[in-house]
């Protein structure tokens, strides 16, 4: 059986009561972050074996995991923190796993996704993921022009070193729009500030933009529905 585990994003008290006791009884462990992963078991207390599975990983590696379940063995799959296969490698396991016949058991938790969605104070009844946006500047402004007519909220990882370039790039390709900038989701450092996109990147041009962010950018403008008059009664 394979689990697939959402694990804190930050606070370690965010580990549910399920998702610990499947932890102390999994034949082992596979993570995206083995340091991380290590953290978290030493702060509960697990010994438990922790197998590294990441972008980078040989191919072999899937293989022996597959193998593993095949042979009866309960993996629980966890990423670096939050929910596996949202921007990591985890969806390759568990299509593997799906493939082959292998049990596949979700167990919900932690997803910067949702914290962010819900703190956003736009319409969360429909939103676009958007993960991690390209590193190359002609991809990533091609990708945001490609969601500028969507009138979902917009959802966006990004990291402290490009964030000024995607700020930049959203003012070019989706306009000054208001903006939920969240940062370190539930650690000592957490931030949930209601901005704009022009105010985001003025503030980080003049500091150094530190932490995980999510972003939730507001949807565009909606159309109203257009119906054709009605012909007047004769």
């Amino acid at each position: 059986m394979l689990y697939v585990m959402a694990t804190p994003i930050g606070n370690l008290e965010d580990l549910t009561a399920r998702a610990l006791r499947i932890l102390k009884e999994a034949d082992a462990v596979v993570s995206e972050d083995t340091r991380t992963t290590l953290k978290l078991l030493s702060h509960h207390g697990i010994r438990k074996p922790v197998v590294a599975y990441f972008h980078h990983s040989p191919p072999r590696r899937l293989g022996e995991l597959l193998e593993r379940l095949k042979r009866g063995e309960t993996l629980a799959l966890v990423t670096e923190a939050g929910t596996p296969g949202v921007s990591d490698p985890g969806s390759r396991l568990v299509e593997a796993a799906l493939e082959a016949g292998v049990k596949v058991v979700p167990v919900p938790g932690p997803s910067a996704v949702a914290a962010a969605a819900s703190v956003s104070g736009f319409d969360a009844d429909s939103f676009h993921f958007a993960g991690f946006l390209p590193r190359k500047p002609g991809k990533r402004r091609k990708a945001l022009r490609a969601l500028a007519g969507l009138d979902a909220t917009l959802l966006f990882f990004e990291s402290p070193h490009r964030v000024i370039d995607t700020l930049e790039d959203m003012l070019t390709e989706l306009g000054d729009r208001r903006l939920t900038l969240c940062r370190e989701l539930t650690k000592i450092h957490e931030e949930v500030r209601r901005t704009t996109v022009g105010k985001a990147l003025e503030r980080f041009r003049g500091e150094e933009p530190r932490g995980e962010f999510t972003l939730s950018v507001e949807g565009a403008p909606r159309k109203r529905d257009r119906e054709d008059p009605l012909p007047a009664d004769q």
